[in-house]
């Protein structure tokens, strides 16, 4: 039944492009709906991830097939409501643990497939141009993107992984002018979804958060000063206490300040930054913590093949366990694979997915055209610890402050304007932070999109 059920979702997954060819001939008419489509397979493979120990056999490799359709109405050329469903699942092809490792319904081959939850993923109303006004707002499930390179608003789902992003939200924008806009933006994202229903809801219910939250923030853009982008952002995040979750132990109130930069120099070199602010309370203690990046951009692309460099480096505070405030970066709605997606996992032993914190990375990158259609990216990342942490036997040393090598490459590829395919692979050489016994960790992923 598994067979049949894994080849049923591959053929559906390659006749979507048709699907939504013809669902486009059928609707051209009626220019008030808009109908789309998202397809994304990918298959992954990951070795010693998050624990570093090739003794643990948790291997596996995988394939992940995402499924978001879309509608969009308009009632007028300034109002329409959108709509987009997702459902992503997945189909183990190799487990190197028991078969108990790769869930419930695992065979003793260590494979399993399963259709797996339907979600909500958007559903909001937009008004633009308010009683001829210039001022917007947005009011549902949405997702929260265009502020300052996802540092603060990425991802408001971090436990469901990349299937979602969304934030259950409202949003009043002001455009002040031509090179002004003001953001008033709310938040109240919850620890499972309580919203909307689930369609095939699995047991136990899919985790979204690791406790439920809410949030206000004023962020403005502009670009008053030629060449330069500039954005400044206030963030008030509550977070519920969750005796379960390493990093919401204690009720969180948080205030965030912040400010993002870009600078072109010239049309090929650019200078972008950010760098904020936090402080709060965690339970009856203080908490604070500062966050921040810069790097130094070059785009030649007039010389053979188009290469773009890049280099900079990366911090975010980490805790002081010896004093009674927690020092600890809250990642706020960036907890996201960010930079990495192998080294966003193995935070899971120490923080818990995807919480960047306590953390300085230097990092470079080239990239290459060799053809229009194909693209070659190289990294190499460098990280290390502001602050140690507490020893165990089987991970951390306790002693050490560098958390390691990572090396980069990732291969893209243009198919058509539709569809876009490519390759990615990680490699990351544990450092003094972790216990000497530590393994090399690998990831690899292949994916496939379409889009419409």
């Amino acid at each position: 039944m598994r067979k049949v059920l894994f080849g049923i979702t591959a053929a559906a997954a390659l006749l979507l492009p048709v699907c939504a060819n013809a669902a486009e001939t059928e609707l051209v008419k009626n220019d008030k709906v808009k109908i789309g489509i998202y397809e994304r397979i990918r298959y992954e493979y990951s070795k010693n991830i998050p624990d570093l120990n090739s003794s643990a056999k948790d291997n596996k490799g995988y394939f992940r097939f995402k499924t978001s359709p879309s509608v969009e109405y308009d009632f007028t050329k300034d109002a329409d409501i959108y709509l987009r469903l997702t459902n992503e699942n997945r189909a183990y092809t190799y487990w190197a643990g028991s078969s108990a490792s790769a869930g419930k319904s695992a065979s003793k081959k260590g494979y399993h497939y399963d259709i797996n939850e339907t979600v909500f993923d958007n559903l909001y109303f937009d008004w633009k141009n308010i009683f001829a006004a210039p001022v917007s707002v947005r009011v549902g499930r949405q997702d929260l993107e265009g502020y300052g390179e996802g540092f603060i608003f990425k991802n408001g789902t971090p436990l469901d992984g990349t299937r979602t992003f969304y934030f259950n939200a409202g949003k009043l924008s002001w455009q002040v002018n031509d090179k002004n806009s003001l953001d008033l933006i709310a938040i109240r994202d919850t620890k499972n979804d309580v919203y909307l229903p689930v369609i095939n809801e699995s047991n136990p219910r899919q985790a979204l958060n690791s406790s439920n939250e809410y949030a206000f923030s004023l962020y403005h853009k502009t670009d008053s000063i030629q060449n330069l982008h500039w954005e400044n952002y206030y963030v008030y995040k509550h977070e519920d206490a969750s005796p379960t979750a390493r990093m919401t132990r204690e009720e969180t109130k948080l205030n965030t300040i912040g400010t993002y930069a870009k600078y072109n120099l010239d049309p090929s070199l650019a200078l972008r930054g950010q760098i904020a602010g936090q402080f709060g309370d965690y339970g009856k203690n203080d908490r604070t913590g500062i966050g921040g990046y810069f790097f130094v951009d070059k785009d030649l692309k007039k010389a053979s093949w188009s290469p773009q460099f890049s280099a900079g480096a990366i911090y975010l505070s980490g805790n002081n366990r010896s004093t009674s405030t927690n020092e600890t970066w809250d990642p706020l709605f960036s907890r996201d694979t960010w930079h990495s997606v192998l080294y966003a996992s193995c935070y899971s032993s120490e923080t818990e997915n995807s919480y960047w914190t306590n953390l300085q990375m230097y990092r470079a990158s080239v990239s290459v055209k060799p053809i229009d259609k194909l693209k070659l990216t190289l990294w190499y990342n460098y990280l290390r610890a502001n602050n140690q942490v507490a020893a165990t036997k089987t991970l951390f040393s306790g002693t050490g402050k560098e958390r390691g090598h990572l090396p980069q490459l990732r291969l893209d590829y243009a198919i058509s304007k539709n569809i876009n395919t490519y390759f990615l692979a990680e490699y990351f050489v544990p450092g003094n932070f972790y216990v000497k016994s530590a393994d090399d960790a690998l990831f690899l992923r292949w994916e496939l999109t379409y889009k419409y």
